[in-house]
């Protein structure tokens, strides 16, 4: 068996005198689509965060791809965050900048493209999450919510990643375009050999794409594991949040 592409260890996180992690323990394997949901304050997104280097935890430990996060080496720490790309909640796409521009900005870093390789790379990026060359030029408040996923999606996908991280892919979208999202993502997952991790609290988003699911509670994980496992756990939050009415509402690919 391959090593985790996310290993973390005895994490800890605290805000003050709050604890929001204690000792948590989650390996994500390769090729796996890991859901993390959680109630309002569980440290979901907090824990995306510090996956991806922008939060440093208390205490623990953090390896991707089996190195370490936060190793103090710089170009280390900048190699292994060209391994990942993010998707953030609302999309976070520059406001002044064109689409063109905002896809293009992760792969201009790089410093030793051209520009015609950049542009290349942009309209394929543009073609993988189903948008027209025409899109490339019109600015982000000209865009759908739909076209704002997507746009943020192409972006984060620019450096050719490995591993991608969502942070409530499908909120703010109508049920037609989230499911449309959802197919997007779970065809490029397959296209890409992509592993990921999600944080999201739609059932049906959780259901079409996980292929595990990590609950966050009580500052630990309560439970970890394939959909159908994590849904017989007894726990009071588990039990409300997967309870049979919600279920029965949620479409699960494979099932009548």
């Amino acid at each position: 068996m391959s090593d985790p592409v996310i290993d973390i260890r005895g994490l800890v996180t605290k805000f003050g005198s709050n604890v929001v992690h204690q000792d948590i323990d989650l390996a994500v394997p390769r090729g796996e689509v890991v859901a993390l949901v959680g109630g309002s304050g569980s440290g979901k997104t907090t824990l995306l965060r510090q996956v991806i280097g922008l939060l440093r935890p208390d205490a623990g430990t953090i390896r991707l791809f089996g190195q370490p996060l936060f190793s103090g080496d710089v170009l280390a720490d900048r190699q292994l965050r060209r391994r990942f790309g993010v998707l953030f909640q609302h999309g976070a796409l520059f406001s002044a900048l064109n689409v063109f521009e905002n896809i293009a900005f992760p792969l201009r870093e790089l410093r030793w493209l051209d520009r015609d390789a950049i542009r290349d790379l942009v309209m394929v990026k543009l073609a993988m999450v189903e948008l027209e060359p025409r899109h490339a030029w019109l600015m982000p408040a000209e865009l759908s919510g739909g076209m704002v996923k997507r746009v943020a999606l192409a972006r984060a996908l620019s450096l050719e990643p490995e591993l991608l991280l969502l942070d409530e892919p499908t909120a703010g979208l109508d049920p037609d375009r989230s499911q449309a999202f959802v197919d997007l993502i779970r065809g490029l997952c397959g296209q890409l050999g992509l592993t990921v991790v999600l944080v999201t609290h739609d059932l049906d988003t959780l259901a079409a794409l996980a292929t595990r699911v990590a609950v966050l509670g009580d500052q630990r994980i309560l439970a970890f594991g394939p959909l159908d496992h994590v849904m017989n756990v007894d726990h009071p939050f588990i039990r409300s949040f997967f309870c049979a009415e919600r279920m029965q509402r949620v479409s699960v690919p494979g099932r009548s």
